[in-house]
């Protein structure tokens, strides 16, 4: 259920619809419910005594904070935004990414073993290796001994994807690319986990592979994605050997920063032959 959905829903729960007649036809017409509502952080509690504070403490959180009520249960607009927060995470997560998006980015498309999103939800392995179809089109057109591969994945989060990859791939291309560091061609994959990695740097044969991926989304922020690389991955690799950088959305690490900062970390791993715990210890953090 979309966020629209939900507004329209709990609006007709607590009659408060505005309707209006549209023409659509010279000779035909139809009600329309019209529904505007803008989210904002206010203070809600009745007669706050600090309410200076509580507001400055909204501005730097996405908690949930400073929310009145009637009788036991929250205000009309602290529901509102609750429901549509709930909304726009499970649209990040049963959403696809979007054909324009996939265009736009020129990015080729693999898939996983998953063929639906329950299958991908309930059966871990699903995600983690790619298609029939996929490794074909993988060893016949990925470049091969790139020092590295990125991927991109839908993960938990296509609104994630949508929202942050145009500005981080760039980055970490760009990045890269001042470095002197080959990259393959970054590819997309759909319904995959971090773990498909390791399928992908057996098939290209590169020293290291980083996904950019869709975080599980909350109520905070649906828009955000995380960064795992390995380097040389095998069939011993662990979730340890895997350097991961999360949260990066416009209200967390910037993509754009954070492209940045992953060439360095890139890098970095180039030169130590590690990731993970093993990069860490080295780098003595």
């Amino acid at each position: 259920m979309d966020i629209q959905a939900i507004v329209e829903m709990v609006m007709k729960e607590l009659e408060k619809n505005d309707t209006k007649i549209v023409e659509t036809t010279p000779s035909k017409k139809h009600q329309v419910n019209e529904v505007i509502y803008k989210t904002e952080k206010i203070v809600t509690v009745d007669d706050a005594i600090k309410k200076e504070d509580i507001e400055k403490a909204q501005a730097i959180t996405p908690a949930r904070i400073g929310i009145g009520r009637t009788g036991t249960r929250m205000k009309t607009k602290n529901y509102l935004d609750f429901r549509i927060d709930h909304a726009a995470a499970q649209d990040a997560v049963f959403k696809d990414v979007s054909k324009e998006f996939i265009k736009t980015m020129s990015l080729p498309v693999l898939q996983s073993r998953a063929e639906s999103m329950e299958q991908y939800l309930m059966n871990l392995d699903s995600g983690r290796r790619l298609s029939a179809h996929s490794i074909e089109w993988a060893q016949k057109n990925l470049r091969q001994k790139q020092q590295v591969q990125v991927i991109i994945s839908d993960g938990l989060s296509s609104t994630g994807v949508e929202a942050t990859i145009p500005d981080l791939l760039p980055a970490l291309l760009q990045g890269l690319k001042v470095k002197n560091i080959s990259v393959g061609e970054p590819v997309f994959i759909q319904k995959s986990r971090v773990w498909i990695q390791d399928e992908i740097a057996s098939i290209t044969d590169c020293e290291i592979v980083i996904s950019l991926i869709g975080e599980r989304p909350g109520l905070a922020t649906s828009k955000s994605v995380s960064a795992y690389f390995i380097y040389r991955p095998n069939e011993k690799s662990v979730e340890a050997d895997r350097t991961v950088i999360s949260n990066i959305h416009e209200g967390g690490i910037p993509p754009v920063e954070a492209g940045a900062y992953l060439a360095d970390l890139l890098e970095q791993s180039l030169h130590y032959k590690a990731s993970g715990v093993k990069l860490a210890r080295i780098k003595g953090e």
